[in-house]
């Protein structure tokens, strides 16, 4: 899995069991393999180059994420112990209304360079059935933690989904991305803990104007492509001229506004919150569960409306959503729903995802 956050290529080892409709997981091994640099700067470029020279970078990285799964098993020693790799890749476009979504990382270069069966294309199934094709992860967060209300992912972009009959989620705005190129001009990588957002001040102008834009009128399903915040969001917060900290402070601020707002507008939908009670408990992962001022705006906000907001272990934290492609890539091999069309507003549920036999009969 990698993330739109740029912050390196997630993979993880797991092992799952299904008896009786009940699904069991364990993660035996994972990692985060931080991106070089060059290659920070071809996925950074992707979007901008012809087309021969995109497929040349999709069948390029595709090589490269096939070299370190076999970096990860030799990492692990984990031979002949892998039966089955699920890639996600890296988004570049994302247009759901053009029934067009493109992750690069050639699944037949991973096939090829691992010499495994390979499930990628993830999302384009249920792009082309006319959903969103985003999010996927509620699949697994259905079946696998099925314990928790509410699912709060914080990456590069934050989505949340509700756990439900009638299944909802969506993505609710830019969130790491965002903070980690303001971070970026104060020379950190991103705000360690949100130290940096803390000794800011909101400039209520800026986040009035951030509350205003246009895809937070959007009814679910909606989804974001990485684009927004770095063409959309980051450009707004750059014209108000704001000191770094205070820049921070201000789009913590508007993330954590933003998911109380997703939030209420579902709790005020009877039809959806009546089967759940009043408490409703809140599993919170990805990268910005880390930023504990960032965490500590969400509970301010999100203790008015009766919700406990849970940080689980790290290991899930990390690994949530690579745990979940393991999942859906076991789905696809056999050949069961991996994809929620009451999610993404596909005409029905898929079996998505392209298979790449490499191993040899």
């Amino acid at each position: 899995m990698s993330g739109s956050s740029l912050d390196g290529l997630d993979i993880v080892f797991a092992e799952m069991q299904e008896n009786g409709g009940k699904w069991q997981y364990e993660i035996i091994r994972s990692d985060c393999y931080g991106y070089p640099g060059e290659w920070i700067e071809k996925l950074k470029r992707a979007t901008s180059l012809t087309a021969l020279d995109y497929q040349l970078l999709h069948v390029e990285y595709g090589h490269y994420l096939g070299t370190q799964v076999n970096r990860f098993i030799d990492d692990h020693q984990l031979h002949y112990q892998v039966a089955l790799v699920a890639s996600h890749g890296h988004t570049t476009f994302h247009m759901p209304a053009k029934k067009m979504t493109a992750q690069l990382g050639d699944g037949a270069a991973i096939a090829a360079a691992t010499q495994l069966p390979v499930v990628s294309d993830l999302r384009a199934l249920d792009i082309a059935f006319g959903g969103q094709g985003a999010p996927i992860v509620p699949i697994g967060e259905k079946l696998l933690l099925s314990d928790f209300d509410l699912f709060l992912n914080l990456g590069g972009i934050a989505n949340i989904s509700f756990n439900a009959d009638n299944y909802v989620a969506f993505d609710v705005c830019a969130a790491n991305r965002v903070l980690n190129m303001l971070a970026l001009e104060a020379g950190n990588e991103y705000d360690n803990g949100g130290q940096m957002a803390a000794t800011g001040e909101t400039d209520h102008n800026l986040l009035e104007q951030l509350n205003r834009l246009d895809y937070y009128k959007l009814p679910a399903p909606k989804s974001l492509a990485n684009d927004f915040g770095t063409d959309t969001v980051y450009p707004t917060i750059k014209e108000a001229s704001l000191q770094i900290t205070d820049a921070l402070r201000t789009y913590t601020e508007h993330i954590a506004v933003q998911i109380m707002n997703a939030i209420s507008a579902l709790k005020n939908d009877q039809t959806v919150f009546a089967a759940n009670g009043p408490n409703l408990k809140l599993l919170c992962t990805g990268g910005g569960a880390f930023n504990t001022f960032l965490v500590e705006r969400i509970k301010a906000h999100l203790k008015e409306l009766n919700i406990e907001v849970i940080i689980p272990d790290e290991k899930l934290v990390k690994y949530k959503e690579a745990l979940i492609m393991a999942l859906i890539g076991v789905l696809r091999w056999r050949e069961e729903a991996n994809v929620l069309s009451s999610v993404t507003g596909a005409k029905r549920d898929s079996v998505g995802g392209a298979m790449w036999m490499g191993q040899e009969e």
